[in-house]
């Protein structure tokens, strides 16, 4: 029956399977674990089958991986005829590995087990993994495995339990050649003019090794971008396979993609893999390769690259970092930029016919370029490639982790929910950070004097969940590396008291982006900003660090004395910046401690330079401008919020102004009880009666107070016990009552009668209280 060809799922490629819908299965009575032939215009492959996936079902589709597409020569969209195969157990097979890949002892038993269950033609050459290699810093590493010969020796056969595989070095391609070379010469000298029948077989294998070696990046490889790639294909692909129907809407094809968003996102992959995929000739442009300082050299560097394109057409050329060879003309000063600039406009969209080449370029400055570029003709789309969801990550993960040994203890599901704004280079060096982890534990077990690793060895390497947790805590994500803070691991639990305080702001920020459904069914949007006031030490920071962590959010914090900058502009693009980054890697939580220190009332006229009034403004444009803030949400304390500025305390701004209050008896007793978790307490101490005894203290107060007599302990144990002692008793030291007595005596409240009357004063004013 005939199928259309889809993309398999990430974790599935590279196994050699066909998913095909059960619809499908049953007319061609077939289960799972079966084999099929899939024709295509170009040739035949055998795949093993695999249950559809549920999308799929009754529509007619399979899915299979780059490798598999390549043999049949089909590309995604295309119609394959699929029929079943009933194909003998290989008895033997004898396989080749590169002999560049240095591993000692018997491999034959690792290579059997990633080859069980797949369909293999002599000839074939099948990409595995070996787990990690010696040397190699790419987790995923991928072990071309040619098949050298099988038996039953007719067709296609399936490697079994029962199969004996051999495992044979062979040689690299420069030792091919010399030996193809020196077996010519020596018939020569013989005055035999035909090739031996050995020779005639060294001669054709390299021959075949590259028609069937499968393409560098496939779609399968690629994991987050799903919508960015179908835009791009469509771009591409349709132009060249079916240039008819363009010519029928009476209409030039598309020539040009701008890709652009943060580094690491997949721009470059992407256009490989299509290049790949539509198996067009590729070619890139490196910036720096083109400069040159003799007049003319760099258009005709320009110039050549484009005709060699042209010649050999469908073609794709790649401009990478393309803001460095074509900035904007009246921005730069130097003479050659611009001429490269006008030369590329020329070769867009010139007089000359471009034929069948599209044009890819990839920036993460798409502002930077020149606008001549940016217009219909040369560049007529500009796909966004941003940082990727969770669904986005765990792709990337699926990608990433393909070929690793993986422990079974490994949740992704988690590590996808852990890596807000991650992009795929991020979740690359993951992976990569865990593998290397893992290779450290047995590289004690390795020779280091020796040229190879011993395969026992390497099947032993596995990667564990350990090996994840500590790559996470030495893996930031690159898209907020200059804004971003580590947030400590802080709770609800770690906050004492405020109950009213803590249920306001998980309203204001946690249900929006947990019960999304519930806010869009009742049309209400999530409040912009929420200002925390309140006495110093009450825990206003404390509380911040609580909702994003609980929320699951990326923490941007920023000290509000850290933007203001002296030249003209300055500090108001270090606040559009901060901005740009959370929109980016939304849900995001930014964070402006002493928000009154850059935020003053503008007609105050304390700031005689004027650069406070301009950052209220770029503030009031960020908040409640004409761009809106897509779960970001801005979270502000200050001490003194009557210094702020009115217009940023309106509705749409700081929506909400939440009081953090002192605290009373009640939650006194909560911040002793959080405070006093972790240290050994006599029996004797009351902590009710130590929040009677602390009126007007906040939680710093408190905070001090068991440090204080925490400190006294250690005093009064270092001074009645000898040093040789000290580490065989420490295990008995107790914070009592009279430790505490003197804690309390030695501090003082933060705040006084008159201080709390004042911000009782102002939660009346803010909350519109008689």
């Amino acid at each position: 029956m005939e199928l259309t060809v889809r993309s398999l799922k990430q974790k599935d490629a590279g196994r050699g399977l066909a998913a095909i819908d059960r619809t499908a299965m049953a007319e061609l009575d077939i289960e799972n674990g079966d084999y099929v032939f899939i024709e295509g215009s170009e040739g035949e492959v055998a795949a093993r089958v695999w249950p559809g996936y549920p999308e799929d079902e009754d529509l007619g589709v399979i899915r299979i991986d780059g490798h598999l597409r390549q043999a049949p020569g089909v590309s995604l969209g295309d119609t394959v005829t699929v029929s079943a195969a009933d194909l003998p157990a290989a008895t033997t097979l004898t396989v080749t590995v590169p002999e560049t890949l240095r591993v000692d002892g018997d491999l034959a038993p690792i290579v059997k087990r990633k080859l069980k269950g797949r369909a293999v033609d002599p000839g074939q050459s099948v990409d595995i993994s070996l787990g990690l290699g010696p040397g190699s810093s790419v987790p995923e590493q991928r072990i071309p495995v040619e098949v050298a010969g099988a038996e039953p020796t007719d067709g296609t056969v399936v490697v079994v339990g029962s199969t004996n595989l051999t495992v044979k070095e062979r040689a690299s391609e420069r030792q091919r050649e010399r030996a193809q070379s020196h077996g010519q010469g020596k018939q020569r000298k013989e005055g035999n003019g035909a090739a031996s029948e050995a020779d005639t077989e060294t001669q054709g294998q390299p021959q075949s090794q590259s028609e069937s070696s499968p393409p560098d990046v496939t779609y399968e490889d690629i994991g987050g971008v799903d919508d960015e790639l179908e835009q791009v294909r469509e771009m591409i692909e349709l132009p060249m396979r079916y240039p008819e129907l363009f010519q029928q809407l009476g209409i030039e094809p598309p020539k040009g993609v701008l890709l652009h968003g943060p580094p690491g996102t997949g721009k470059t992959m992407i256009a490989k893999a299509v290049a790949n995929e539509i198996d067009a000739f590729f070619t890139d442009i490196s910036g720096p390769e083109i400069m040159s300082r003799y007049y003319g050299e760099s258009e005709e560097q320009l110039r050549s690259v484009f005709e060699e394109a042209t010649e050999q057409s469908p073609a794709v050329v790649f401009i990478d970092e393309i803001d460095s060879i074509a900035p904007e003309r009246e921005e730069t000063s130097g003479d050659v930029e611009r001429r490269i600039v006008a030369q590329l406009l020329s070769l867009l969209d010139g007089l000359e016919e471009r034929g069948e080449v599209v044009v890819i370029g990839a920036t993460n400055r798409v502002d930077a370029i020149d606008p001549a570029l940016r217009r219909g003709g040369r560049f007529d789309r500009e796909i966004e490639v941003g940082v990727p969801d969770k669904d986005g990550r765990r792709e990337i993960l699926d990608v990433h982790t393909r070929g690793m040994p993986i422990s079974e203890d490994v949740d992704l599901e988690k590590y996808a929910a852990d890596t807000h704004g991650f992009v795929g280079a991020d979740i690359e060096q993951l992976a990569k950070e865990a593998a290397m982890r893992a290779l450290r534990r047995v590289r004690p077990d390795l020779d280091l004097e020796s040229d190879t690793i011993d395969a026992e060895v390497l099947e032993a390497i596995e990667v564990t969940e350990d090996d994840f947790q500590r790559a996470m805590s030495s893996v930031d994500p690159s898209a907020l590396r200059e804004v971003f803070v580590e947030v400590p691991d802080v709770s609800w639990d770690h906050v004492g008291g405020l109950e009213d305080t803590k249920r306001r702001l998980r309203e204001t920020i946690q249900w929006p982006l947990e019960y999304g459904p519930v806010f869009d069914e009742l049309h209400l949007t999530a409040a912009n900003g929420v200002l925390l006031y309140g006495p110093p030490g009450t825990g206003k920071t404390l509380l911040a660090k609580a909702v994003a962590s609980e929320a699951q959010s990326n923490f941007i914090s920023i000290k509000g004395p850290e933007l203001l900058n002296k030249y003209v502009g300055e500090s108001e693009k270090g606040v559009r910046e901060v901005f740009e980054k959370a929109r980016s890697n939304a849900p995001a939580v930014i964070f402006f401690d002493e928000i009154d220190a850059i935020a003053a009332e503008r007609s105050s006229g304390g700031d005689s330079s004027g650069v406070q009034e301009r950052v209220v403004s770029q503030l009031l444009t960020e908040l409640d401008g004409l761009e809106e803030l897509e779960d970001v949400i801005v979270i502000a304390t200050s001490n003194r919020p009557d210094l702020i500025d009115d217009a940023l305390l309106r509705p749409g701004r700081f929506d909400r102004q939440i009081h953090v209050p002192i605290p009373d008896d009640q939650a006194r007793r909560e911040i002793f009880d959080v405070h006093t978790t972790h240290r050994s307490i006599g029996d004797e101490v009351e902590l009710a009666r130590l929040a009677g005894r602390t009126q007007g203290h906040v939680g710093a107060d408190i905070e001090a107070v068991c440090r204080e007599a925490a400190m006294e302990a250690a005093r009064q144990f270092v001074d009645e016990k000898t040093p040789a002692d000290i580490e065989d008793d420490v295990g008995t030291i107790t914070v009592t009552a009279d430790h505490f007595d003197h804690a309390i005596k030695a501090t003082s409240p933060s705040v006084d009668d008159a201080t709390k009357r004042h911000y009782e004063e102002l939660e009346r004013q803010f909350d519109g209280a008689p």
